[in-house]
């Protein structure tokens, strides 16, 4: 049984993993590697590393996804300062003075 779980987990995490670096999609790509994430945690758990498959938890499937995703939200929300920004003339890192 334990070897059935063990190889079981390592298909998970590489189809996981796989999977992970096929998306292009930045927000698709943060929730497949929270996936990722949760399926490290439970091979870690299979391998009797509980202290590492909660650390695993905490920054693969929580810390780093959101990390991720705030980055895209500002970037994009830059992109869209500075189309508006030539649209309309002004200059997008100093948005009060405009040329």
């Amino acid at each position: 049984m334990n070897n059935g779980l063990l190889v079981l987990a390592l298909l998970l995490t590489a189809v996981t993993a796989t999977a992970a670096a096929l998306t292009r999609d930045p927000v698709r790509q943060a929730a497949v590697l929270a996936l990722l994430g949760l399926c490290l945690a439970l091979l870690f758990t299979v391998l009797q590393a509980p202290d590492v498959a909660l650390s695993q938890l905490g920054v693969g499937s929580a810390i780093t996804p959101l990390l991720i995703l705030l980055t895209v939200r500002r970037v994009r929300r830059e992109e869209h300062s500075d189309e508006l920004a030539a649209g309309s003339g002004a200059r997008a890192d100093r948005p009060d003075r405009a040329e």
